[in-house]
């Protein structure tokens, strides 16, 4: 059992607590806060779990914390395996980041929502007039015509100010028009995007047409910029990404903004340090002051405004103003998100550090080959993700974290973090603390091959200040049951790990190819985990997601403990919120709620109650146990299918199948039990002789099915099994410290389980005759013409089954099955002849104040 500490928003809950805002507030005082945050969330986290009924040791001993020293160090020595192995870098590149979180996120830190709606924008850059064109349509074009314009379209127009290149696809062909407007400029745009343009271009008039190889190189001025001016014009690129699905067919690319631009640009040679990259963003997601160096004077009007909101408007204002401004269009589109703070990221330029997996993720797939999957189909989910992964982004920019214990060159900035440097840093923080990282001088972590002769470290070196990914932290989880021994003589140190469907993306990830990443290059590659088991999310009554603006979440505590108002929040107890966890297919999301749980009480009631009913039957004097060949048909089926149900419990657990097992459980305790054999031994239960063969073969059943019930139920309904078992020994004993003892395999009776099939058939019918009987208010005459009492009760009847001609000297059962059909039986109901028995209430007594022979028999004894 553990906990993890870091992140956002722990170090958020601290700020929020504290008052104040993160950029003006000590990162020592934030680091003090958030830590006492997360010691008493855990104290107070501890404290809910132990009403769950979880049976754990819940010392501080056996339990984790992500920022208890120990585990801290733990995770920087799997860090430094895989410095070691070279699998982590810093480079300046586009990342996801958040401005909410102010932190680069990873790509399993996104989720991406499909109503975001961003103004997009289409604008025209102009071909610089004063470059020659190889293609002599378009240079007579340039040449004699006042302007020949690219039309984009983009739906981030705050990268505009980034922008350093145009891509088109060299295998499309671009059209070039003339439009009718007044101004009748000339445009480009792709062939197949002409039709989809109408309402942006108007009524334009095509010219002639290029392919996109004739564009590439050809130069044009920087939308800021204007003919004549000093600004230094761009080229326009090929690029594959570039398709007719969508916009103009040329791209507007700004390397320091997006991915497939980069990769463009890198390939192309264009890019090769943080110095080659435009890039006006800041690490709060405004617009920062060198945005002027492209702008120039119109800077104010976006300088600290956020490029997502105000900055974005401003930009689109801008463009009105220099005139390249087509269009303005909301535009509906999957966009990814913040998943902690709900709000959009951005892409942008940042020094950050990698993992790199590459070449590790084969081995993780290889790895996962030996794992179990349940549901199975969620081993495709986290296989296609891996796959998927060709680096991690691990830093954060945070400060409540552990370290990446980096040092920078103070005139460079250039970072150093080598299996040496890494080495010494660690010996000093396993002295001093992982707090003296922060607080301590850098003089401290220097090592001796990085110092230089005459120079104080101090004014040569700084400590990075980025944290570890989340992910990062909990994904070294498993090196702690490692540490502790559980890994030894064990193909994985754990045997089952158990997230939502979310962490396909994270936990699941983060485990495996941290294990993977820090495994010797000689060692075969093994999972940490055995099997890993998805669950789904839980929903409301009405199937929505919870959340507080909608009122509809339900916390758990509250159905253990119950709410303010107990008539409409009912303490249901941990057993009530246990069984509908272990009944709903949890692989999949769950609907919760006052009906649901209702039922689901009512189930563990009826499970109950037949059990209390087996204790009362039982009693406290010992039970002279009957052999299984004495026992009569009932009994036998009975044991049956207890069988039955200990193999499905024994199958349903192993798979973690809860559902099966609770499915099972209920149908044997309401209708094996309670609906069959305990309502037609009541008879023999209370009226035969203590002694008698009957009732010992029945008490030798109930005995056995209590033990067996006990075992199949504890694990979902502890609470109930320690009931039954105190109940039944008196000795202050665990139903857990008594081991499950499963069946023979002499019970499995399929012989009686036909039989008595055959015999409930009948018995369907003579209740349904009963029944009629009943509900029959005129009197009947007999043959001998006198009058027939009505039935008020079952117990008044006598029922006649009449066999067929020359079946006499056959079991029932061996002529049913033989007949293969009951249409020759005769089934006949009709008043009791005799009376009703003043002690067992049978009608089998010759006169109403005497006894019946049975009674008779038992009292003697």
């Amino acid at each position: 059992m553990g906990w993890d500490c870091h992140g956002l928003p722990i170090e958020n809950k601290a700020l929020q607590e504290l008052g104040r805002d993160s950029s003006i507030t000590p990162a020592a005082t934030i680091r003090d806060a958030a830590h006492e945050t997360a010691v008493r969330e855990v104290a107070s986290q501890k404290e809910q779990f132990q009403h769950f009924g979880i049976m754990a040791d819940w010392s501080h001993e056996s339990t984790y914390r992500t920022l208890d020293p120990a585990y801290e160090l733990r995770q920087l020595r799997i860090f430094q395996r895989m410095v070691e192995k070279g699998l982590i870098y810093r480079h300046y590149r586009p990342v996801h980041f958040s401005p909410s979180s102010r932190s680069a996120l990873a790509e399993a830190e996104l989720v991406y929502k499909d109503d975001h709606v961003s103004h997009s924008v289409y604008v025209t850059f102009e071909i610089d007039r004063k470059v020659s064109i190889q293609n002599d349509v378009l240079q007579e074009l340039v040449s004699t015509s006042p302007s020949v314009k690219l039309h984009v379209w983009t739906t981030t127009p705050w990268t505009l100010t980034a922008n350093m290149g145009i891509a088109v696809n060299p295998q499309m062909t671009y059209s070039i028009i003339r439009s009718s407007r007044q101004d009748g400029f000339v445009g480009i745009v792709a062939q197949e995007r002409l039709l989809p343009l109408a309402d942006v271009l108007g009524d334009v008039e095509v010219i002639g047409e290029v392919q996109g190889s004739d564009l590439i190189d050809i130069e044009y001025i920087p939308i800021f910029g204007s003919p004549g001016s000093s600004s230094t014009p761009l080229k326009i690129i090929a690029a594959s990404h570039v398709t007719s699905d969508s916009g103009t067919g040329l791209v507007h690319c700004a390397p320091a903004h997006g991915v497939e631009d980069y990769h463009a640009f890198l390939t192309l040679g264009l890019v090769s340090s943080a110095k080659t990259m435009v890039c006006h963003v800041d690490g709060e997601g405004r617009f920062h002051k060198d945005v002027a160096d492209v702008v120039g004077d119109s800077a104010s009007a976006l300088v600290g405004k956020e490029v997502l909101t105000d900055g974005s408007r401003a930009i689109v204002e801008l463009l009105k103003q220099t005139g390249n401004l087509l269009k303005v269009q909301r535009f509906k589109h999957r966009y990814p998100y913040d998943w902690k703070t709900d709000k959009p990221i951005i892409v942008t330029a940042t020094s950050q550090w990698f993992a790199d997996l590459e070449g590790i993720k084969d081995d993780a797939l290889r790895a996962l080959e030996d794992v179990s999957f349940f549901p199975p189909q969620s081993r495709n989910r986290l296989e296609s993700f891996i796959r998927s992964r060709s680096e991690w982004c691990i830093s954060r920019q945070r400060v409540w974290g552990v370290p990446i214990p980096a040092l920078h060159r103070l005139d460079s900035d250039q970072a150093v973090l080598t299996a040496s440097s890494l080495k010494h840093i660690i010996s000093v923080i396993e002295e001093k603390g992982i707090a003296h990282w922060w607080n301590g001088p850098v003089d401290d972590f220097i090592p001796p091959e990085l110092c230089e002769e005459g120079q104080a470290p101090s004014k040569t070196w700084r400590k990075g200040t980025d944290t570890m990914d989340v992910w990062f932290d909990s994904g070294t989880s498993w090196s702690m049951l490692q540490e502790a021994g559980y890994g030894e003589n064990r193909q994985h140190v754990a045997d089952v790990c158990l997230e939502g469907s979310d962490q396909h993306r994270g936990w699941f990830q983060s485990q495996l190819l941290t294990a993977i990443s820090s495994t010797p290059t000689d060692t075969p590659s093994i999972s940490p985990y055995g099997t890993l088991i998805t669950h789904g999310m839980v929903l409301d009554q009405a199937g929505k997601k919870m959340s507080k603006s909608l009122g509809n979440v339900i916390s758990p505590l509250t159905i253990v403990l119950g709410g303010k108002d107990q008539k409409r929040e009912p303490a249901y107890g941990a057993d009530v919120l246990r069984l509908w966890a272990a009944t709903v297919e949890y692989w999949r999301d769950m609907s919760i709620g006052p009906t649901v749980l209702a039922q689901v009480s009512e189930s563990l009631r009826k499970i109950r109650n037949s059990a209390r009913f087996m204790l009362g039957s039982i009693g406290d004097e010992p039970i002279q146990p009957v052999p299984r060949d004495e026992m009569g048909l009932a009994e036998r089926y009975v044991m049956h299918e207890l069988f039955t149900l200990e193999q499905t419990a024994l199958q349903g657990y192993s798979s973690y199948n809860f559902p099966k097992v609770i499915n099972a459980l209920t149908n044997f305790a309401n209708i094996t039990l309670s609906s069959l054999y305990l309502d037609i031994t009541k008879d023999c239960l209370y009226a035969d002789s203590i002694s008698s063969l009957e009732r010992r073969s029945i008490l030798t059943v109930l005995d056995q099915t209590l033990t067996t019930m006990t075992s199949v139920l504890a694990p979902v309904l502890p609470h109930l099994a320690e009931e039954i078992h105190s109940t039944r020994n008196r000795d202050g004993s665990s139903a857990f410290m008594t081991p499950w003892k499963p069946l023979s395999p002499e019970w499995k009776d399929e012989q009686a389980a036909a039989d008595m099939a055959e015999l409930l058939r009948i018995r369907g019918v003579v209740l349904l005759l009963l029944e009629r009987a009943r509900g029959n208010k005129s009197a009947s005459i007999d043959p001998s013409g006198n009058a027939l009492r009505l039935l008020k009760s079952s117990l008044e009847a006598e029922v006649d089954i009449i066999l067929p001609e020359g079946a006499e000297g056959t079991s029932l059962g061996s002529l049913l099955q033989r007949e293969g059909s009951d249409d020759e039986l005769a089934i006949r109901v009709r008043p009791a002849t005799l009376d009703k028995c003043p002690r067992c209430w049978t009608y089998t007594s010759p006169t109403e104040d005497e006894l019946c022979s049975r009674c008779k028999v038992t009292m003697k004894h």
